[in-house]
């Protein structure tokens, strides 16, 4: 493996501990298997909107969490509408340095919730 491919998984793997790490982003993640947007997840989680958005941030620079678009809140502002990228993730610490598995929600699976949300 290369060096730069080497760096970056360390990066990656770094970035994931730390998102896993804080506080509320279990709840984050769990709460976002349907598109919700950060009022909702603050709301649903009761935490304050502001701690809500920095761990959203954390979550999807770390590729936990993604933006699936944007839609208008009750108050006619536009929101963007988060959703968890997988429903599973094992961490082995037994070698050098951290291993993931991760089990990705596939397209298929976010339509199926949805349909079954309505």
């Amino acid at each position: 493996m290369s060096r730069s491919r080497t760096e970056r998984t360390e990066a990656d793997s770094a970035a994931v501990l730390s998102a896993l790490g804080s506080k509320y982003s279990a709840e984050i993640l769990c709460a976002a298997g349907t598109p919700k947007s950060a009022q909702a997840l603050s709301e649903d989680i009761e935490i304050p909107i502001a701690t809500c958005y920095r761990r959203i941030e954390e979550l999807v620079d770390a590729g936990l969490l993604t933006c699936e678009g944007r839609q208008l809140s009750d108050e006619g502002r536009r929101t963007n509408i988060y959703r968890r990228t997988l429903d599973e993730i094992e961490i082995d610490f037994s070698s050098d340095g951290p291993e993931f598995s991760r089990k990705r929600r596939t397209e298929a699976k976010n339509r199926l919730q949805d349909k079954l949300e309505d």
